[in-house]
């Protein structure tokens, strides 16, 4: 195991062992233990944006220690969140802190308001919270053109208010563009910056390259496959394996890219380069896939949105870097935690979240073999139930499915087993939806039924009614069906082995019942008779 693998105690113990034992190599020990401790400061990561259009938000406590249960390890926010700040101290957790566009006009026109912001929202809490960057602004030069020239000043002024403070070596400052300044993205050799904004652009790298600090992009190949459908394949945006006759080639470098984020971050180092600068590193502060859209968004679906995000996280964490720097890996921030169902149509920027507000999952991530990050209660149990709020009617039809051609197993909810109580659709739906859900593995859309289930981690059991995905699940529970009662005699012995002949049948894939329900409601009246 790699020394910069190694837990920090284990560290110590292993360069304490050392000088105690070889004092000659006391001084390279503490050499290696700076570039132990450099490597894990710029190894490339993950983190995620926390948006907060939320209902019904959990508490700042609560989310906290929701992101340590993840093992998130880096966030960003979109504020300077004071009670979030305050709640991540002494977590490690590291944080991004963002100036808000409205912000902008005070901070850029005066120093002493841009101390007062640093005052009041880094050293208040640093070190004890871990802010590592401050992002001025959010995709300032395209949506509020307008306070573009107040961009620089107001990062220059507080870069000089963090210098006060002693804190410019600790903490970066930067500001999210979106992909839109640069043009002629692909190949992206000929990508440049959108001359309309390089008196912004300019002076912006000078300060970057001058500070350390990363140029911050939002990269979204959802949106470059949108807007370019028939030239940029789906499989391509989705970080699918390819063929290399489907691999896109720059045709001035020879560069071969299997994927669209690759292609984008490069577009920017190319249009970097073009202004002689080589020395910023690229951060992606934004890069995700919505999972539900109107009916202009086709491809806002859930396995895409799995698909995408599974594939990014497994991509940064295999640190290949991009065909023009493979030696360098940007980290990226996911967009976003939670499904922010306060946002404005369309359909789809209420949907990009990889959680509810009440934290269950909105699919399950295929990250096993990928670390930690964002393992928890989505690579483990998970089962699928009904969504609040849907109409009977709908539910009723989804059920309808469910125990008809899903073929899921409905025998549990028929009158006098024991999840028919209580007696109402959505806890028929919910067991009905989890044995589909369970039977097709748990894969990604598997838990959907046309918008009206959702995945949850918390066991629906309730009494003696045990969930198909339930760990609780024993054999007893699993024959119910096969077993009889000593007073139902040979009639109802004949029935139930009947009756669990049918079931068997209809698990294997028959398919000439046309209606499961009418049908079990049937045997179980005629048993009702003999019994």
């Amino acid at each position: 195991m790699a020394l910069s693998k190694l837990p920090l105690y284990s560290v110590f113990f292993f360069f304490l062992y050392t000088s105690l034992s070889i004092s000659s190599q006391a001084l390279s020990s503490k050499i290696a233990v700076a570039q132990i401790k450099d490597q894990q400061d710029n190894e490339p990561f993950l983190g995620i944006n926390v948006g907060e259009d939320v209902s019904n938000l959990m508490s700042t406590t609560e989310l906290v220690s929701f992101l340590q249960f993840q093992k998130v390890t880096h966030i960003k926010l979109y504020d300077a969140d004071p009670d979030i700040l305050k709640a991540l101290a002494k977590t490690k957790i590291r944080v991004i802190i963002s100036v808000p566009n409205n912000q902008l006009l005070a901070i850029g026109s005066s120093n002493t308001t841009a101390a007062s912001w640093i005052g009041k929202n880094v050293v208040a809490y640093y070190p004890q919270t871990v802010i590592t960057a401050i992002a001025v602004g959010d995709e300032v030069l395209t949506t509020v053109p307008s306070s573009a020239p107040l961009l620089m000043p107001a990062i220059e002024s507080l870069y000089s208010a963090l210098v006060a403070a002693n804190l410019h070596n600790q903490i970066k400052i930067s500001t999210p563009h979106s992909a839109s300044i640069i043009l002629d993205p692909f190949p992206p050799s000929q990508s440049f910056f959108n001359q309309s904004w390089i008196s912004v652009i300019q002076p912006l790298l000078q300060f970057l390259s001058k500070t350390g600090s990363p140029l911050m992009m939002n990269f979204y190949p959802y949106y470059v496959f949108m807007q370019n459908k028939g030239v940029v394949p789906l499989d391509n945006s989705l970080f699918k394996p390819l063929k290399p006759s489907q691999e896109m080639v720059d045709p001035n470098t020879l560069l071969h890219y299997t994927n669209v984020l690759d292609a984008m971050v490069d577009a920017a180092y190319f249009s970097m380069r073009s202004m002689n600068f080589t020395d910023v590193v690229v951060l992606v502060t934004e890069s995700g896939w919505p999972s539900k859209g109107d009916s202009k968004e086709p491809y806002a679906t859930i396995d895409n949105a799995d698909t995408y995000n599974s594939n990014l996280i497994k991509h940064v964490l295999d640190r290949s870097g991009t065909p023009l720097h493979p030696e360098i890996t940007s980290s990226v921030y996911l967009y976003e935690l939670f499904n922010e169902d306060l946002r404005s149509p369309p359909v789809s920027e209420a949907n990009w979240g990889l959680f509810y507000a009440n934290s269950t999952p909105v699919y399950l991530l295929h990250v096993s073999g990928s670390g930690t990050f964002l393992a928890n209660d989505t690579t483990n149990r998970t089962y699928c139930i009904v969504m609040d709020g849907v109409d009977s009617k709908t539910l009723q039809a989804a059920l309808d499915w469910a125990c008809g051609p899903g073929r899921a197993n409905c025998s549990e909810i028929q009158p006098g087993e024991n999840c028919f109580q209580p007696n109402n659709v959505k806890n028929h739906a919910s067991y009905a939806f989890d044995s589909y859900y369970q039977k097709q593995g748990r894969a990604a859309g598997s838990c959907d039924f046309k918008g009206v289930a959702m995945i949850t981690t918390t066991d629906p059991s309730h009494g003696s009614c045990i969930f198909p995905g339930s760990k609780k699940i024993t054999n007893e529970a699993r024959t119910v069906v096969n077993t009889t009662s000593p007073s139902n005699g040979a009639g109802g012995s004949r029935l139930t082995s009947f009756y669990s002949s049918i079931i068997s049948a209809v698990d294997k894939g028959i398919e000439n019942v046309l209606d499961y329900n009418f049908l079990h409601f049937v045997i179980h009246s005629f048993y009702d008779v003999l019994r």
